[in-house]
C-alpha cells in the first residue's frame, strides 16, 4: 500500500463533504487537478491506497484519511485536447475516518522527522506522496 496526501479548499470541498456524499452512497471523483506531476501521482495510485485529506488555504492542516476506490479514469470535468484526447485523470476517493486531532501545517514544519515531506518541499503539489514513516508520524500526531 502506497500513502498519499491530497488538498482541497474547505470552502470548495470538505472532509465533512466528503462524509456526507460518501453516506448518501457516492464517491468523490477527485476531478478538477491540472498539475502533471498531480495527476501522475494519481495514475500511481492502487485501489486500497489511502490518502490524507489535507484543508488548503482555510485551516492549513491534515483533517482525515480517505482511501482510493477507483483507479484512475477521465476526469469528466476536462476538456478535449487537440486531438480529441482528454489528459487529465483522477481517481475515486471515500473517507475513512477524520483524524482526531488536526495536524497543522505549521505543526509538520516544526516537526524534524517530517522535513523532507512533500507539502513541505513541494508546497503548490495538490497531490503528493507520504512515504510510510512520514504516515505513521502524522497519524500519531492526529491522535491515532
Amino acid at each position: 500500500m502506497a500513502y498519499w496526501l491530497m488538498k482541497s479548499e474547505p470552502d470548495v470541498f470538505s472532509f465533512d463533504d466528503l462524509v456526507a456524499k460518501n453516506k448518501r452512497g457516492e464517491v468523490e471523483e477527485w476531478h478538477g487537478v491540472r498539475n502533471y506531476a498531480a495527476r501522475n501521482n494519481m495514475k500511481a495510485m492502487a485501489v486500497g491506497d489511502e490518502a490524507f485529506f489535507y484543508h488548503s488555504n482555510i485551516g492549513k492542516e491534515i483533517v482525515g484519511i480517505m482511501k482510493v476506490v477507483a483507479l484512475a479514469h477521465p476526469d469528466s470535468t476536462a476538456e478535449l485536447n487537440a486531438k480529441g484526447e482528454v489528459v487529465w485523470e483522477c481517481v475515486d476517493m471515500e473517507a475513512v475516518k477524520p483524524l482526531p486531532k488536526p495536524v497543522t501545517l505549521a505543526t509538520i514544519k516544526q516537526t524534524p522527522e517530517l522535513a523532507n515531506l512533500e507539502l513541505i518541499k513541494l508546497s503548490r503539489l495538490s497531490v503528493s506522496k507520504v512515504s510510510p514513516e512520514e504516515w505513521t508520524l502524522i497519524c500519531a500526531m492526529g491522535g491515532l
